[in-house]
Order: structure tokens, then C-alpha cells, then sequence
């Protein structure tokens, strides 16, 4: 199991490592103003990023307002970022390169940018590269899991196969014992067939016997009688 456990993580970083994460100084135009802010390219289903987009913002900075695909956190506390509160406005869209999120970070005396702020700049590339590997890594657990899934479903599959196949070998067997019995069924049934006819003929035999024995009954029977007829007579 630790092993498994362990080849599974290691998996799991292999792929983070292997999908490009990406992260520029980009503009944007949000609600009719232009804004420079950050840009991370991801290669994955734009929906899902953003669910987990919000949600991971919601953990780490505070509570998110979405309005006409804005998200907006009002005094967030990124203390990785700054201590001081922030104001974050956040896009999720998708390109030619896959998914992307997009934010600018509003600092107070400044807008977070590579030249004003740079360690600021840099701690929130970390904070972006953060996001994605864990989207990465929530993805291979999904594929894993769906994996799973569909191996559960084939051995369940194959376990059925087998109990089907069980049971028709079963079936055979069953078949050939009950032909067998059906065989030696038949062999009994001639035979009591031909003790009958045996019989039969024996049976004709003994009632020729007896005609023949009746016959000559009949004719000693006669010949008491005659000589009773001569013995009136004198």
C-alpha cells in the first residue's frame, strides 16, 4: 500500500512538472478600464478552472464577488503578498494555449507590476504557480479516480463474465448427466421391451398349450360319455 501510495505521488509530480504553467504581465480591459495584472496560461477545461479558481481564492484571500465574470475580493489578505490588505480583480477565460486566470492586484499606493513592485510581483507569480500545480495535481487524482472506476467496472464485468461462464459450464454438465440418465433409460426400456415381447410369445405358446390340453379334455370328455351311453343302453 505505501508503495502504491508512494508511486501515485510521484506520479503526481512527475506530471505538475511535465504541463507548462506559464505566467505574464498582461493587460486587460475590465469593465471599460485598463488594467495590468498577472496571467497564468494552464493546459486544462476552462470550467473547471474556474470553479477551482474561486474556490481557492475564497480560502486563501477571502470572500469572492462574482458580477458579469469579474471576481472581485475586497480587503484580501494575501500575507505572502503583502500585509496589507489588497484588492483583487479576477478573470478566467480560455485561448489558444488552453485556460488562463488573470489578476490585478490593487495595493494601495500601487498596482502590482514587474518594475513598481517587483518582490510583490514575485510572490504572486508563486502564489499563481501554487494554483496550478495544484489544479495539476487535483487532475491526475481525477484521472486516477476515473481510472479506478473504470477498472472496478471491469472486474466487476469480468467477475460476471466468469459467473456466466460457470454456470453455463454447469448447465453442460447438467445436460450430460440428464442425457446420460436419458440413455440408460432408453437401454432399460428396450430391454423391458424385449422381456415383453418375450413374454408375448411366451404367453402364445402357453395358450396353444392349453387349447391343445382343453381339446383333449374335451375329447376324453366325449368318450366317458359314450360309453355311459352304452351302458344305459344294455
Amino acid at each position: 500500500m505505501k508503495g502504491f501510495i508512494l508511486a501515485v505521488f510521484l506520479l503526481v509530480a512527475g506530471v505538475c512538472q511535465a504541463q507548462s504553467v506559464q505566467i505574464n504581465e498582461v493587460e486587460q480591459d475590465v469593465n471599460g478600464v485598463k488594467r495590468r495584472g498577472q496571467q497564468l496560461s494552464v493546459q486544462l477545461d476552462p470550467k473547471t478552472v474556474e470553479r477551482s479558481w474561486k474556490e481557492y481564492l475564497g480560502q486563501r484571500a477571502g470572500r469572492v464577488k462574482v458580477s458579469k465574470g469579474v471576481m472581485t475580493v475586497e480587503g484580501a489578505k494575501l500575507d505572502t503578498i503583502s500585509a496589507e490588505p489588497l484588492r483583487v480583480l479576477s478573470t478566467v477565460g480560455s485561448d489558444a494555449m488552453g485556460s488562463y486566470v488573470w489578476w490585478s492586484i490593487d495595493m494601495g499606493t500601487d498596482y502590482l507590476n514587474k518594475t513598481a513592485t517587483p518582490k510583490e510581483y514575485a510572490a504572486a507569480e508563486n502564489f499563481l504557480r501554487g494554483f496550478a500545480y495544484k489544479l495539476y495535481r487535483d487532475d491526475v487524482f481525477r484521472q486516477i479516480n476515473a481510472a479506478e472506476d473504470v477498472l472496478r467496472a471491469t472486474k466487476e464485468e469480468q467477475d460476471r463474465v466468469v459467473k456466466e461462464a460457470n454456470s453455463i459450464q454447469l448447465s453442460i454438465e447438467r445436460n450430460k448427466q440428464c442425457r446420460k440418465e436419458l440413455e440408460e433409460e432408453l437401454v432399460r426400456n428396450a430391454e423391458e421391451l424385449k422381456q415383453l415381447e418375450e413374454n408375448v410369445q411366451l404367453n402364445l405358446q402357453k395358450q396353444e398349450l392349453s387349447r391343445q390340453r382343453v381339446l383333449e379334455m374335451e375329447k376324453e370328455v366325449d368318450a366317458v360319455r359314450a360309453k355311459l351311453l352304452e351302458v344305459k343302453r344294455k
